[in-house]
């Protein structure tokens, strides 16, 4: 987890910037009432993704599966196998329908569109909790 444990940080991709937006708002600052508040990040663009991770100190990373023109899931399955104690990777997939594929990308856990606040909630606060108590992601 970062440095200060009352506050996690979490980055979301998307290159929609309603998306991210969509995805603070469902999942709020914090997202269960024994959750650390979260200090977002967005990133527009893959390259963005890969500074952040590089720079270290990431709690989560959501991950839009639908983004142009590097989606989400690629992304994922390249980081889990490319980066040693990757944080905890959420996707974002169009349908629920789709869950598969995010299986495929390594995906730790998985949202769908359209965001429901409570579900969003609750997957991003069980990954962090994950994060914060040492379990494997």
């Amino acid at each position: 987890m970062s440095e200060r444990s009352d506050e996690v940080t979490v980055v979301v991709y998307s290159n929609s910037a309603d998306v991210r937006a969509q995805v603070r708002t469902a999942v709020g600052r914090r997202p269960a009432p024994d959750s650390a508040r979260i200090d977002w990040v967005e990133c527009a663009t893959n390259a963005e993704v890969l500074a952040q991770l590089d720079e270290g100190g990431l709690d989560l990373v959501i991950l839009d599966g639908e983004a142009q023109p590097t989606g989400g899931m690629g992304l994922a399955r390249q980081f889990k196998y490319e980066i040693d104690d990757c944080p905890p990777i959420v996707v974002l997939v169009a349908r629920k329908q789709d869950g598969w594929l995010a299986s495929w990308s390594l995906a730790d856990a998985v949202i769908g569109h359209p965001l429901d606040p409570v579900d969003s909630a609750a997957v991003v606060a069980e990954q962090l909790r994950r994060r914060s108590t040492g379990l494997p992601v």
